[in-house]
Formats: structure tokens, C-alpha cells, sequence
């Protein structure tokens, strides 16, 4: 039986919708945060190496990063409705948004965490004024800039289509769903960006996506609850 290694609040969320989209069967093994530092327990160690999520077992194959989890399931489940046929455009676009989401969307959203705990963490008052002022400087001639360049980006792709490798749901819009929902705490998408809050609301009114929420339970991304 093939388990999803489900670690609350996490990446793993998308792959159970991604499996319900399949309609494929499987099992769920919860794991909760530590209560203080939020890291993932160490018993997904024994799981992989790594102790990340997500990370799914299938017989005998261990596979971890969502990109590569996402491709092994397609591979192995779809039909011909979440993978575009090779050498098609729609097909290079899959490629293109399955690696761009964890590979230049997602590590501008990890520093903008790190900037902000950094911010809000306990030291000597006398330091919080420096640890701020770094923070600041980083925000102020880096990240904005470069998170406001990617959200421009990915809002003009979608003027061109219902979702971003076509017309048709890809398992590319499941990788995404997570970056866009990232980009959502951060900044007001229905204001500055409404062709993403289009995406997000139809992601969320799919049947699939309802009944991943009921199955992986409470799902909160960096202060939002998804229940």
C-alpha cells in the first residue's frame, strides 16, 4: 500500500490532493510538529535521512521532494488528465512551473520566515535594533523587489490561460497551489494580483482538494487555516 508520510502543515497536503485527483488508493501516517520549534519529529528520520515531508513509501521505493513525488505518482496513476502529452507546449510549461515552484518561488519565501523570525526573536534589547536593521536591509534592496518580480511574473502567465500550463488542470498546478498559497500570506492577492486569487479559489472549490483537507486534517500555512 503506498503511505503519504503526512506532516501537519506541510508541502504533503498537496500530495494527498494530487492523490485524490488520481483517485488512487492509499494510506496516511500522520506526524505533528514540535509545539516550540515547529520542525518535523524525529521519527521521519526513520523514514528518510532527511526527516522532511513530503515523503511517500510504495512497496519497497522511498521518494522525497514533492517535485520528484509528484512525477513518480503521475507515472504511476495518471490517465492522460494531469500530464500534458510530451513535446507539446503545455507539456514544457508542466516542466517548467513543477520545478520553478520549489526552485525560485519557493526559497524567496523561506527568507521572507528567516527575516521575520529574525525580527521577532528574543536577544538583548541592545542588539534588536542591529538584528532589525539587517533584516530590513535585506528585505529592502533584495526580497521585495525580487518576490514583487515573481508575483508580476506568474499573474501575466495566467492572462493566458485557466491554469498555468493551459486550460486544463496538470499536476504543475499542484506543485504551484503551495507557492501561491505562500505568496498569499504574504501579500493581499485579491488586491494586487486577482488572476492568482482566481487560481487559488478554483483549486480550493475542486472536489479533490475538499476531501485532501478532510483527510489530512487542520491545515494552517504560515498563519492561515485552510479548514
Amino acid at each position: 500500500m503506498l503511505t503519504v508520510h503526512h506532516l501537519e502543515n506541510s508541502r504533503s497536503q498537496r500530495i494527498l490532493w494530487l492523490l485524490e485527483e488520481l483517485g488512487a488508493d492509499y494510506e496516511i501516517k500522520r506526524y505533528g510538529r514540535d509545539k516550540v520549534t515547529s520542525l518535523a519529529p524525529p521519527e521521519l528520520r526513520a523514514i528518510h535521512p532527511l526527516g522532511k515531508s513530503p515523503v511517500i513509501t510504495d512497496g519497497d521505493a522511498t521518494i522525497a521532494e514533492s517535485g520528484a513525488i509528484i512525477e513518480y505518482l503521475l507515472a504511476k496513476f495518471d490517465t492522460g488528465t494531469l500530464l500534458p502529452s510530451h513535446e507539446t507546449p503545455e507539456h514544457r510549461a508542466y516542466i517548467y512551473w513543477l520545478h520553478y515552484a520549489e526552485g525560485t518561488f519557493a526559497p524567496l519565501m523561506l527568507l521572507s520566515v528567516i527575516l521575520a523570525r529574525i525580527e521577532s526573536a528574543p536577544m538583548p534589547f541592545f542588539l534588536k535594533p542591529v538584528a532589525k536593521g539587517i533584516a530590513g536591509k535585506v528585505r529592502d534592496n533584495f526580497l521585495d523587489a525580487n518576490v514583487k518580480r515573481n508575483l508580476d511574473f506568474m499573474e501575466s502567465e495566467l492572462q493566458h490561460s485557466t491554469w498555468f500550463c493551459g486550460d486544463h488542470l496538470t499536476g504543475a498546478d499542484i506543485q504551484m497551489s503551495f507557492a501561491v498559497e505562500a505568496a498569499e500570506v504574504r501579500t493581499d492577492l485579491e488586491d494586487n494580483y486577482p488572476r492568482l486569487a482566481a487560481f487559488l479559489e478554483r483549486v480550493r472549490a475542486r472536489p479533490a482538494y475538499k476531501r485532501a483537507l478532510d483527510k489530512g486534517g487542520h491545515y494552517e500555512l504560515m498563519g492561515i487555516n485552510k479548514n
